[in-house]
């Protein structure tokens, strides 16, 4: 399959300016939508999506199905790259039985390292010739794949040579394709040793590819075979790589060529780097907090002094009118996602609708006249409820004035159209634990014991308070000590519980915010991952209940890993004006990556 318009990866620019992080984001945003649809349309299940990089059904993580499978931008490859991989997984849980699969497939990392592959290469094999984009794209990716394993000079030991021939002699007799033309002649030495006591199950790939159990008998004695060649080597592969430890190593790093199995149950730790977001599998360490004593909720209005209050309004005031934000038309777009018509009294003295017996005694009076009915009157009124939650960390210090205008005229626009908005931040009292350390360092510090600093959750903005009248709270944003760090679990808590407690037939909450959850007392004396985990815990329960609609708007970072809908908001590419309010209009009426 081949989606059109899938956008060039960023580059660096003329001067070498290399992409920055969030274009980087937004791109891969935008790439694994149109992969995560391409995939969809070619295996038939609806319910398939990305988060951190990952391919999901559902809320089930899937495995990696093969080493080449798993594109990557800095390793150069192209968008060629992405639509060929998405088409290989399409075509593996199109054409695999995974039950099956499961039964057959061996535990020993070699073996089973071949015999996915080997399964995927069949897979591929079966793509349908009437769909020859199809067939060129995942031509595309295998060699790009090949190439960066030679240029990463993976090949260079005799392990790494091995599985790399294997791969595609294996793959050519699958297919039918030739070898990669660049390193025909560098494996022809190991071909030919390999031929001769692997060719008969390699005939019979191409020939049992049609059928899954047959086809798995020949995999898993090339698989067996190519493992006992390994361990029959391992002295000389391991002197080989004594030799060239550190070149290896550099290289390696930066190239995947092993697979990434599903972790054993209970694993807790287990960490993909998306940006500064971050997927954790695995149920670790229940949430504790070591105590609540110094946390606090607050106004914003008494963080702040009357009179730097009002300057800081005046500021605000002033980068909203340099933006030109177009307030009416951002009124009229969310009273088309969120309004709905509401009966309103009515219209009386029509010539057609209900008849209207007040009326009657006109007709015995004038007969002709025909003004005698009424029809209902109706309005559209938004019985809805809208939170924003601002991380309030430090380094949303640099997003401050763009919160604060989102926060001000987004909770304007939705007053107008009948709608309840609450405006709400996090942060902490103080930065390295506080007082809620020293109190843990004073109790002997016991191992693990928790959230280890004083939370500072800050209304901007009630629900019952209206616009006007919260007008200076929001100007509190810009308060620049007001950034520290930030416990994203327990403020998403707070939020959705204050939500929860309204009485609304629709409930949302946008979460806004640049990165992971950062406390650095916290990850000191528990796992490293311990927030992050609290996080997506959290989010998914609010999303299992359903009693709310959660997204989260990530400042130049891909949230994904934390809320299943989520948006990339590159601020530098599309300012800070009306196009970031059309982003945020998309974001609710549901235009999210899932």
């Amino acid at each position: 399959m081949t989606p059109r318009h899938w956008p060039a990866p960023p580059r660096a620019d003329a001067a070498g300016v290399p992409p920055t992080p969030p274009q980087l984001a937004r791109w891969h945003e935008q790439v694994e939508e149109l992969s995560a649809g391409a995939i969809r349309a070619l295996s038939g299940e609806a319910d398939l999506h990305y988060r951190g990089r990952r391919l999901h059904r559902g809320r089930q993580p899937l495995p990696l199905f093969g080493p080449h499978l798993a594109p990557a931008l800095e390793q150069g490859d192209d968008a060629g790259s992405f639509r060929g991989a998405a088409d290989g997984i399409a075509l593996r849980l199109a054409h695999s039985d995974a039950a099956l699969h499961r039964r057959l497939c061996p535990q020993p990392p070699v073996e089973r390292l071949l015999f996915e592959l080997l399964e995927q290469l069949r897979c591929e094999s079966l793509a349908d010739p009437a769909m020859p984009g199809v067939v060129r794209n995942l031509r595309h990716r295998f060699d790009a794949w090949s190439r960066a394993y030679h240029h990463a000079r993976l090949n260079e030991t005799t392990r790494g040579m091995l599985l790399y021939t294997v791969a595609q002699i294996s793959r050519s007799r699958v297919t039918g394709d030739p070898v990669l033309e660049d390193t025909e002649d560098l494996i022809e030495g190991t071909r030919a040793e390999l031929v001769p006591q692997l060719g008969t199950d390699l005939a019979g790939l191409r020939r049992q590819r049609r059928d899954q159990a047959a086809y798995a008998q020949h995999a898993l004695a090339i698989a067996r075979a190519v493992a006992a060649m390994l361990a029959h080597g391992a002295e000389v592969a391991e002197q080989q790589a004594a030799e060239r430890e550190a070149e290896d190593e550099d290289s390696a790093a930066n190239f995947r060529v092993l697979m990434d199995f599903d972790p054993p149950a209970g694993e807790a730790g287990r960490m993909a780097q998306a940006g500064d977001a971050r997927v954790v599998e695995g149920e670790g360490e229940p949430y504790r907090v070591f105590t609540r004593a110094h946390d606090r909720e607050v106004a914003a209005t008494t963080l702040v002094r009357a009179e730097p209050l009002r300057a800081l309004r005046e500021r605000l005031d002033a980068r909203i009118a340099s933006q030109g934000v177009q307030l009416p038309w951002l009124v009229r777009a969310l009273q088309a996602l969120l309004a709905q018509p509401r009966d309103d009294g009515w219209h009386d003295g029509q010539e057609e609708g209900l008849l209207d017996g007040r009326r009657l005694a006109r007709l015995v009076a004038l007969p002709t006249e025909r003004r005698l009915f009424r029809t209902a009157r109706s309005q559209p009124l938004a019985d809805c409820a809208v939170t924003l939650l601002l991380d309030c960390s430090a380094s949303m210090k640099e997003h401050a004035e763009w919160t604060a205008m989102l926060a001000d005229v987004l909770a304007r626009a939705l007053e107008r159209i009948g709608a309840r908005c609450e405006v709400l931040g996090f942060t902490t009292g103080a930065w390295n634990g506080g007082r809620a350390q020293r109190d843990w360092q004073r109790a002997g510090r016991p191992a693990r014991p928790g959230r280890l600093n004083e939370l500072c959750h800050i209304v901007f903005k009630d629900a019952a308070t209206p616009w006007r009248r919260a007008r200076p709270g929001i100007a509190a944003l810009l308060r620049p000590d007001l950034f520290r760090e930030g416990v994203d679990g327990e403020a998403l808590q707070w939020a959705a519980g204050r939500l929860a407690a309204q009485e609304a037939g629709r409930r949302i909450l946008l979460v806004v915010s640049d990165g992971c959850p950062m406390d650095g007392a916290t990850r000191l004396a528990n796992d490293t991952h311990y927030l992050d985990r609290h996080l997506q815990q959290v989010a998914q329960r609010i999303e299992q209940q359903g009693q709310i609609a959660l997204y989260g708007v990530g400042v130049g970072l891909d949230l994904s890993p934390y809320y299943a809908a989520s948006h990339v908001l590159d601020l530098a590419h599309a300012g800070a004006g009306n196009a970031v309010f059309r982003e945020v209009v998309g974001v609710l009426g549901g235009r999210v990556r899932r």
